[in-house]
């Protein structure tokens, strides 16, 4: 494994499960000083567990003391990955005003804050930086029930632009990865049915899922040097779906 990160120090959000956990592990074999942080003690244990290396902290990015008293803990660091999001599926006629809240809490406000936290160590060190923001293809095509999480990752999308414009002076890169339907443990219960997962594939050049490395290997290229001139993109991981019209 190259150690392309000898020296930097990485924090990922919602790194208990799936993605932002994958990620995590891999920033750990790529030589960075490893921050995981989940709202669950336990994910965070087992994680500690299979990855000795990594530094854990348990906060909910709902509260927005904690949070930042949490990240602002952690010290400096170098790569952000915001990975922390939820969803809660419920019919436009049917959205509810707690829904409304915790999804835009976790999935938008949280990954201002963070940050915010974050960028603001970056300026003041004069070291530059890079932060990668989980988005997806709900930000650019309607999936039913899916109104209030399309919503937040087309603001996911509006942020890490304005992030990359207003940070890029000092040397921060901005960048959001959007996955199509990604095979964690979760997406593979929610889309083992063929009657449901059939109609989206076959809108799908490539014909499948998105894999969890196919996102991580995106996430670390946009983190790395080897994306130097990369920023305020918006990258489809997603067998060419958004190519492919409705």
């Amino acid at each position: 494994m190259e150690k392309q990160f000898d020296g930097k120090r990485a924090l990922v959000t919602g790194a208990g499960k799936g993605i932002g956990r994958d990620v995590a592990k891999e920033l750990v074999k790529c030589g960075a000083v490893t921050y995981a942080l989940s709202r669950t003690q336990s994910d965070l244990d087992s994680l500690k567990e299979e990855v000795p290396d990594i530094h854990t902290i348990a906060v909910d990015l709902a509260d927005w003391d904690a949070t930042q008293k949490a990240v602002e803990s952690i010290g400096p660091i170098d790569l952000l990955v915001n990975n922390a999001g939820i969803n809660i599926p419920e019919p436009m006629l049917e959205i509810k005003k707690e829904s409304y809240d915790s999804i835009m809490n976790i999935n938008v406000r949280s990954c201002i804050q963070v940050s915010q936290i974050v960028a603001k160590t970056m300026v003041s060190r004069k070291c530059g930086g890079a932060i990668v923001n989980l988005s997806s293809q709900a930000s650019m095509i309607a999936l039913t029930n899916h109104a209030v999480y399309s919503a937040s990752k087309a603001s996911i999308d509006a942020i890490t632009k304005n992030m990359a414009f207003e940070l890029g002076p000092h040397k921060i890169r901005c960048n959001a990865v959007n996955p199509t339907v990604v095979l964690t443990e979760l997406g593979k219960r929610s889309w083992s049915a063929p009657e449901r997962s059939g109609p989206l594939i076959n809108r799908i050049p490539l014909r499948k899922f998105a894999e969890v490395e196919d996102v991580v290997n995106a996430v670390i290229f946009l983190l790395s040097d080897k994306a130097a001139m990369i920023s305020g993109t918006c990258l489809p991981v997603d067998g060419g779906f958004l190519i492919a019209g409705v």
